[in-house]
């Protein structure tokens, strides 16, 4: 893997995932997309379920993904992505071979994955079933964590939401 961003294929990143089995709910921008959203995503956000068997299959993932620690310089930083270190860090920044890829076991008011798998969809990508997140709870998360970037789309979301809720 070179230290320049790689193009962007979340289908790529997806298929991995699914390759090795990991159980897992599409959150953040790209599942706001998958619903309608306007508006653009550059990573693949995840919450994975939290069992030791299925962070090993994360880790496999990873690793066929040649996944490395994001960081704000130019070189992506190597890290132990075995299932022990990945289960120990509530949120991973990551860059693969095919864009960025961050993992957040408990995603901002969120109570994690049984919280997010509770109301989520089946929707389909490049022909794969994809689980993703409601748009209220991804609201919910996007809400609580108050960033800069996420408040600017809070607006587009609720409309979004209105929208799927009128009769």
């Amino acid at each position: 893997m070179t230290d320049t961003a790689p193009a962007f294929e979340p289908e790529r990143i997806l298929e991995a995932l699914d390759r090795h089995g990991v159980d897992y709910v599409l959150i953040g921008s790209l599942a706001t997309y998958l619903q309608g959203s306007p508006l653009p995503t550059l990573d693949v956000d995840v919450t994975p379920a939290p069992t030791p068997n299925n962070f090993e299959r994360l880790s496999k993932a990873l690793f066929e993904l040649e996944a490395r620690v994001r960081t704000d310089g130019a070189i992506a930083l190597t890290f132990s992505d075995s299932a022990r270190s990945l289960m120990s860090v509530e949120m991973w920044n990551l860059t693969t071979k095919f864009g960025d890829l961050d993992i957040a076991q408990m995603p901002a008011g969120t109570s994690g994955y049984p919280d997010l798998t509770r109301d989520a969809r089946a929707l389909v990508l490049s022909g794969r079933r994809v689980r993703v997140a409601s748009l209220a709870d991804i609201i919910r998360s996007k809400d609580a964590a108050g960033r800069a970037k996420d408040q600017l789309a809070l607006p587009v979301l609720r409309e979004l939401l209105a929208r799927e809720k009128a009769p």
